[in-house]
């Protein structure tokens, strides 16, 4: 699996309607493009931080997957929430390989 992470530093004065727009339009659209199976959004937690950091967290099966995604629909998407909150927000993106999953019942202590 693939996950497609998208760390976002939100100003003050955007925060709740950043989050509502992330959680009822741009996941969905995100989502709807047939590329990801599943999405979540996290709140990163920092001593040095404002507590307006958010990952994104985009997951496919596959980095042909993710490419098709770049190709054909990032641009467009990004472009919507760069036009909505141009100058108020600041992002990076990683592109993390899951290579094995553990459980507890896995480890043996």
């Amino acid at each position: 699996m693939i996950i497609y992470n998208v760390t976002t530093s939100v100003d003050d004065s955007i925060v709740s309607d950043w989050l509502n727009w992330m959680r009822s339009v741009h996941i969905n659209e995100v989502l709807a493009c047939g590329i990801f199976i599943k999405a979540k959004i996290s709140r990163v937690i920092s001593e040095v931080d404002s507590n307006n950091t958010f990952a994104i967290s985009y997951t496919c099966k596959s980095m042909k997957d993710l490419h098709q995604y770049q190709i054909k629909f990032a641009a467009e998407l990004q472009k919507k929430h760069s036009d909505r909150y141009a100058g108020k927000v600041i992002f990076f993106r990683t592109i993390i390989e899951e290579i094995q999953k553990f459980k507890v019942s896995d480890s043996a202590f």
